[in-house]
Order: structure tokens, then sequence, then C-alpha cells
């Protein structure tokens, strides 16, 4: 299958990590559900992956017990570790993050000259300037009416601040396709063999021409809110599209043919870290990824309006 992806261009390149400050946390984690300890097998057992992602070989993973979010974390969450720490994310510091462009042109506050660029090969993302979690389609755009939305324009180092201030972490990718399986072995989706069971939409992806034309089938442009669409097997909701979830693991191709068959952490270095899920601009005929084995990535740095997380504990 050629290769194509919905997640965003690279962020800003930068010589450095991004210097975030990592919270301390007196909390106690709340919002989780337990996953079992046991074995799964880990990969795509259909065989409809994209090369460059290493979806295979299928491996036997064992993980010991741990908690997952239920929900992605939502854009009051987010407010209130702000609120609380200061935080400045990644899109407030470098002052821009990628909008999809039927997204900005929803905003009937938009201003052409808060479009510096469009990413080449990809021209529906616009670097746009001001757009950030609070204002997701740019100046003008805020997230009142979307409190219980996943935070969106939030890059792996503020993912990692905020689980640390919950008194939680980033789930690892084995423990995530682990969760998002609900367990259901070997299954192509979080739910699944068949995308909509009944002619029912299980999750928030694109339906019509990608890029110009959604149909908005499921009921959504972009992001919905965190509880849409019924939760899987272990409590999850919306493990598949809606926002790309950031895990703590470096991104390889080539790291299933050598991961360890016990609670796997990922290569120790590399340039870009996992993501998971898909998102609301995933769609079959352009890019698959909402399948529960799908595997993307981007650098620490990138920040999207089709990029969140979920928190481990």
């Amino acid at each position: 299958m050629e290769d194509h992806a919905c997640s965003a261009p690279a962020g800003p390149a930068t010589t450095a990590p991004r210097e975030v400050p990592v919270p301390r946390s007196g909390r106690q984690p709340r919002g989780q559900v337990p996953i079992p300890a046991g074995t799964f097998a880990m990969g795509d057992t259909f065989g409809e992956g994209y090369v460059s992602d290493g979806e295979t070989p299928v491996h036997d993973v064992r993980l010991e017990a741990f908690r997952m979010d239920a929900t992605t974390v939502t854009n009051a969450q987010f407010a209130t570790f702000v609120k609380e720490t200061g935080h400045l994310t990644g899109a407030e510091e470098f002052g821009l993050s990628a909008v999809f462009h039927l997204a900005w042109q929803a905003n009937p506050d938009r201003r052409e000259r808060d479009v510096l660029n469009r990413a080449a090969g990809t021209p529906w993302w616009l670097a746009v300037r001001g757009a950030d979690w609070r204002s997701p389609e740019g100046p003008g755009s805020d997230v009142a009416k979307r409190s219980n939305h996943p935070v969106v324009h939030v890059d792996w180092y503020d993912a990692r601040a905020y689980a640390a201030w919950a008194g939680k972490r980033l789930p690892t990718e084995a423990e995530w396709e682990c969760a998002a399986r609900g367990g259901l072995a070997g299954s192509r989706y979080a739910w699944g063999d068949q995308l909509t069971p009944k002619g029912r939409w299980q999750c928030n992806i694109w339906q019509g021409t990608f890029p110009t034309d959604n149909t908005e089938e499921d009921g959504f442009l972009t992001t919905a809110p965190t509880k849409s669409f019924a939760p899987n097997g272990h409590g999850l909701y919306c493990p598949a599209g809606n926002v790309w979830e950031w895990c703590a693991d470096w991104f390889s191709p080539t790291y299933y043919a050598q991961s360890p068959d016990h609670d796997p952490q990922g290569p120790e270095t590399g340039e870009q870290r996992v993501m998971r899920g898909g998102s609301y601009l995933c769609h079959d005929s352009y890019c698959n990824r909402y399948r529960v084995s799908a595997r993307s990535s981007n650098t620490p740095e990138s920040t999207a309006g089709n990029i969140g997380f979920r928190c481990a504990g």
C-alpha cells in the first residue's frame, strides 16, 4: 500500500530538545481503567499496514498490569494543569502550529496574514500564527464550547509534563496497543473487524473525498467529545480516530523484529516519537491508520490540530 500520512508535517527544526520543566505531583491519578497482565499478539495480522511503518512481524508481548486513561486528555483537564503550573506549550512558545485547511476556513475570524505557509506535499496543512490549544483554528477561535474535546496542538514534551503533574506517565507503544485492543485478539479495529457494524460509525474519521469534502456522516468535521462513541472492551473511549496520541517510545520501523517479548520500551534513541490511533483526518483512500495495529510518528516538537494524548499509570 502506498504510504500517506494524515499526521501533520514535522514541527520547527531545533538543535536541542525543548527544555520543559516536569512538575512534581501530589495528585492521585483519576479517570483510569485497569488493564490486566497478560500476553497479546502485537502487530498487523491482516497485512494492511504501510511497509515504512513497520507493523510487522506480529509478535507476542507480555505486559504487567497497568492502568490507562479512559479518554484522551480534555481541554478542561489541560486548562487546570496550565492554571496550576503556568505551563507554556510548544505551539505557544514557537507562535504557530499546523491547522487543517477546512478547519481554518470554518473560523469566521480567520485572517489571511496569519497563514505563514502551506506544507510542501500536503498543502491542506497550514502553518497558522497564533494557533494553539486555546485557539485551535488560530486567532479568534476558542475552546469555550469544547471543554470535553481532546486537547490538541500539544507536543510530546507538553504531554509528558501534563502526565507528570497528573501523577501519571505516557504509555509505551505496547501498552497503548494492548489497551486499545480491548481484549480482542488479532482484531482489525478496537471494536472488531468491520468498520461500520450494522451501518454505524464507531470512530471519528474522514468520510467523503479527502482532503476537500468531508460529509461528516459521523457528525464531526474536526474533534469530537472524548466519549462520543462506545468504549472498547477495556473501557477506553475513542482509541481510533479523533486525535493522534503520543506514546513514550522513540519510533523505529524495524523495532518489531528485535523487540523484547516482555514490557518493551521502544528503541533507546531516535528522532521521532510514536503516535497511535489515527485522527479525524484518516480515510481508507489516504491513511487507514485508525486500525488498532497502525503506527505513525513525528518529531517530539511537532504540534497540530489533530494531535493529543492520553496517560497511563
